[in-house]
């Protein structure tokens, strides 16, 4: 096959028999070969007539044939850390990789195993979704729309549903299922290894232009924006070291203000400051003192004392 795209591409055209001849193999295998190659992606042109033959689409000659050294290092190390982060196509994937290195020179060779299973990820769950997270991902593709028999929660009732899967989404270990519920009549995310059973209906739907999965899923977890109104000054000072992680951390970092020399400024609704920051804001102890609002010093005491008390009562039983 390697062969054969050579040859088409130092030609203009060459038919069937003439690359029989120069490879010394049987018409056949030629028809089987030009088969293989275009179903690989390479656009060959079968011109019939008196002059006709095979040819290469003009656009192809200028693209490169082969990845050079990093390129393969980088394909190599990509397709690892996509098997670690659960990529629901592994068999498709391993055997992309093989091609790769079947056809590369020993030396090549040499140096992509050296970087192979140098990068890896860590993620917590470990169960099999691959037939789910295939049927979704080709549905998403492709337009279809699912019937879904989802769990809310572990102790939750099952609930059926129609799906428009618009794109996957990992989060902390977790699969999402990113999509148009028409239950609801709303674009939500679902939990894949919630979903009982997913079918395949007769309906089909159109991606919304620009829409991003992973976008609409971070917002969803995002306590809210610059653009909102009533927004509350949350104003911390500390050491450089927590500061630092504090302002790069993906819940925190959107509403950032301004970063100053041993302080920093943010932007959070009185709802939040209220739920989740407090018990965020506690795992960084006395490395960081938070100077305003009141009502954040408050709540953090109420919570610290709330805990004191719990603890207390359970020592005197």
């Amino acid at each position: 096959m390697m062969s054969i795209l050579w040859i088409l591409q130092t030609r203009k055209r060459i038919t069937a028999r003439e690359l029989a001849e120069e490879l010394e193999i049987s018409v056949r295998s030629v028809y089987r070969y030009i088969d293989s190659l275009c179903a690989s992606g390479v656009p060959i042109t079968a011109d019939t007539g008196h002059h006709g033959g095979y040819r290469l689409m003009e656009h192809f000659n200028s693209v490169p044939l082969l990845f050079d050294p990093d390129e393969q290092k980088s394909l190599v190390q990509a397709a690892q850390f996509a098997q670690d982060a659960g990529y629901p196509f592994p068999d498709i994937l391993n055997r992309a990789i093989s091609k790769l290195k079947t056809y590369i020179g020993p030396e090549q060779l040499q140096q992509v195993m050296l970087h192979e299973n140098r990068i890896g990820v860590i993620t917590p769950s470990s169960e099999k979704l691959e037939e789910h997270l295939q049927l979704l991902s080709t549905c998403a593709a492709e337009g279809c729309t699912l019937h879904m028999v989802y769990m809310r929660s572990h102790e939750g009732s099952a609930k059926e549903r129609l799906l428009d899967p618009y794109g996957l989404v990992q989060w902390k270990g977790n699969w999402y299922v990113v999509g148009y519920c028409h239950h609801r009549s709303e674009i939500r995310s679902f939990r894949v290894d919630r979903i009982q059973t997913l079918t395949v209906t007769e309906q089909t739907f159109r991606h919304p232009e620009s829409f991003s999965a992973s976008q609409f899923f971070m917002n969803s977890l995002l306590p809210g924006s610059k653009e909102e109104p009533d927004l509350v000054h949350v104003r911390i000072s500390g050491q450089e070291e927590a500061l630092n992680e504090l302002s790069r951390h993906w819940l925190f970092a959107h509403t950032l203000t301004r970063r100053g020399p041993g302080e920093i400024l943010f932007r959070l609704t009185e709802e939040s400051i209220q739920s989740f920051a407090p018990y965020f804001l506690l795992s960084y102890g006395k490395a960081i003192t938070i100077l305003e609002p009141a009502s954040l010093q408050k709540r953090m005491v109420e919570i610290l004392k709330g805990m004191l008390h719990h603890y207390e009562k359970n020592d005197l039983n």
